[in-house]
């Protein structure tokens, strides 16, 4: 498993580091011993509190985050490294299964797309709402692969991410589909509607 882990404005001593490894490490070993890659992230937040976020690929495009805050570097980990251990423990079959599946998934199946974060619209003035000029500011722009799984599937990955929102190809109906995670907590889907069917109706 590749580890690195990161201070923003803040130092990141050896003790901490050594903890952390060894934390994941168990993790890993006991609930799945596939992690790629992990990504840990300290950061000072307002009133004293250090947040720590860990980010960890599990095999073709599966992430596991979390976070949680604390007065304490070391607790605020290990407050997101029990976050990381429930997720897994309550996908642990599931993860199994999906792996199984995706490592025989050929290429073709795969949908190439570019993800893109859009800045805030810019206004002319204080008075209107209007963005100026007719295109979004993109400030960033990644490769993904739209996968084709089941809307079970695809909520237990958002759930895994801790995304705000998902888009898969559903095999039912090979249309794209998209999991979001709702304002009340529940998890929404997305699916398009059959025209030929709704002509019928």
């Amino acid at each position: 498993m590749e580890l690195s882990v990161h201070g923003k404005q803040m130092e990141v001593g050896d003790a901490l580091r050594a903890h952390v490894r060894t934390k994941l490490e168990d993790i890993n070993a006991k609930y799945f011993n596939r992690a790629i890659d992990t990504v840990v992230t300290f950061s000072p937040e307002s009133h004293a509190f250090t947040k720590a976020h860990i980010s960890l690929k599990i095999g073709k495009d599966i992430m596991v985050s979390a976070s949680a805050e604390d007065t304490e570097a070391y607790t605020a980990f290990d407050h997101a490294a029990v976050k990381i251990a429930k997720q897994m423990r309550r996908y642990k079959t599931r993860l199994r299964d999906h792996h199984e599946r995706m490592d025989i998934v050929p290429a073709a199946d795969l949908l190439r797309a570019q993800d893109r974060v859009i800045a805030p619209a810019k206004v002319e003035d204080d008075e209107t709402d209007m963005p100026v000029g007719n295109d979004p500011l993109i400030v960033a722009e990644t490769a993904v692969n739209i996968q084709r799984m089941s809307v079970s599937e695809a909520v237990m990955r958002l759930d895994l991410s801790g995304g705000s929102a998902l888009m898969f190809r559903n095999p039912k109906t090979q249309a794209l589909n998209m999991v979001y995670r709702r304002a009340d907590g529940n998890i929404g889907w997305v699916e398009p509607q059959d025209e030929e069917k709704l002509a019928a109706e």
